[in-house]
């Protein structure tokens, strides 16, 4: 970090202070991890120099040989981590995958079904503040108030009723396993496609440890910086590549355009210029890694300790929606706690353990301040941390959320914090 202190100090002591949070804070925020250094190495190396308009092979500037190596190296290993025929590891987040995945199988006001952002969607499943709220017609569907998982019943009569184009599952907040199947069934019966958001278990997903969509959906998305402990970025798969059904280019030279090539000018040059070719590097090694026996422990751990969790937080009268986790997220309602997400999330911030606010099913609050909060494992399983770690961690929780204005005791569980912290270094200096 020479060269960044010596030219910018002002920047280095924030780079710094950053450090510093993150080595002596608790990490609770399900979609945050930790990357390894090697991932780390390549995201801030010689690639981001390189401009490499369109793919491997057929590139709009010379000089790309190794960085076509690069991206071949991390479309082949996600292939393999996913056992998916097509990949593209190019868009910027997941976010602009799903916008690609969105643009490629629907047009402009087509119908398309989504769960619900208060049921723990994601603003690109429907969200009249997101693109996908405001270019297509989205129907919402939601969990059950019973018992926090999809509603099928009400997905299949919305599915029937409105006759979508695509519908979407998966989400943000959605503690379970995604229903792959249930929702094939359905999106089968009205002859719609199916697309998978699994930004947040893809880690899961690649480890053997969640359903996997390839056999069911269309289409699949993600992104590779939650349980995939990847970089910041997105990613789009299909598990069979397939000649275009529906006409939406027209074939040129005579033939039949695959889902793999409108996929492809979908990203580019239809929503994104050049790569990022340091990130998509560093993609490849994330998912090298992945493809490791230690792999699967790490994600095992990261099922176990949400597990752990959720059983303390129900020992202590905490509400989880559905009960408890499938997962690596547990999203907790306040609601007979006496305090709002909001305020739980900024008196947990001062006693140095970092969650979201979040919406619960049926929330009754505003976005901006909400019933809940959202936790989740993966940062702090990377850490090491594991059962009885994950146990000290729900009573500090408890703890702050039971007198949340009391300083003196939120200052006590902070240095408690910091000196968990220290025992299980996120890198070694």
């Amino acid at each position: 970090m020479s060269h960044l202190s010596d030219q910018d100090p002002e920047l280095f002591k924030t780079l710094e202070r950053e450090i510093n949070r993150e080595e002596s804070t608790l990490e609770l925020i399900a979609s945050e991890n930790f990357t390894s250094q090697a991932v780390m190495e390549m995201a801030g190396s010689v690639m981001t120099n390189k401009y490499a308009e369109g793919y491997p092979g057929k590139r709009y500037y010379g000089g790309c040989d190794f960085v076509d190596e690069a991206e071949n190296l991390a479309r082949n290993r996600l292939g393999e981590l996913f056992g998916a025929e097509y990949t593209n590891v190019q868009p910027h987040s997941g976010s602009q995958a799903n916008m690609a995945a969105l643009m490629t199988f629907i047009k402009p006001g087509d119908t398309v079904m989504g769960l619900d952002l208060s049921h723990g969607g994601h603003l690109t499943h429907g969200s009249s503040v997101n693109f996908s709220g405001q270019l297509y017609n989205f129907i919402s569907y939601h969990v059950s108030k019973e018992t926090g998982r999809v509603n099928f019943e009400e997905v299949a009569r919305l599915a029937k009723e409105h006759q979508p184009k695509l519908i979407i599952c998966g989400g943000s907040a959605y503690p379970r396993f995604i229903e792959f199947e249930q929702f094939k069934e359905i999106a089968d019966s009205i002859n719609a496609f199916l697309m998978a958001d699994i930004a947040h278990p893809s880690g899961l997903v690649a480890a053997g440890l969640h359903p996997t969509p390839i056999p069911y959906c269309d289409v699949v998305t993600s992104t590779t910086h939650k349980t995939l402990r990847g970089p910041r970025g997105g990613i789009i798969m299909m598990g069979k590549d397939f000649e275009n059904p529906w006409g939406k280019i027209a074939p040129k030279s005579g033939r039949v355009k695959r889902v793999s090539e409108l996929i492809d000018s979908t990203v580019m040059p239809g929503i994104q210029g050049g790569p990022l070719m340091h990130i998509i590097a560093a993609k490849a090694v994330a998912f090298g890694e992945a493809l490791q026996p230690e792999f699967k422990i790490y994600a095992k751990n990261i099922i176990q300790n949400a597990q752990t969790m959720a059983d303390e937080f129900l020992k202590l009268d905490y509400q989880l929606v559905s009960g408890g986790t499938d997962t690596h997220v547990l999203l907790i309602d306040l609601s007979n706690k006496n305090i709002t997400g909001k305020a739980a999330e900024y008196s947990l911030g001062k006693a140095g353990i970092t969650v979201n606010k979040n919406m619960v099913p049926f929330d009754e609050r505003s976005p901006f301040v909400t019933s809940g909060i959202r936790v989740g494992t993966p940062a702090i399983t990377t850490r090491g941390m594991g059962n009885s770690e994950i146990r000290q961690i729900v009573h500090w929780i408890d703890e702050a959320i039971s007198d949340p204005e009391n300083e003196v005791e939120l200052a006590l569980i902070k240095s408690n914090v910091s000196e968990l912290c220290s025992n299980f270094p996120i890198y070694v200096h």
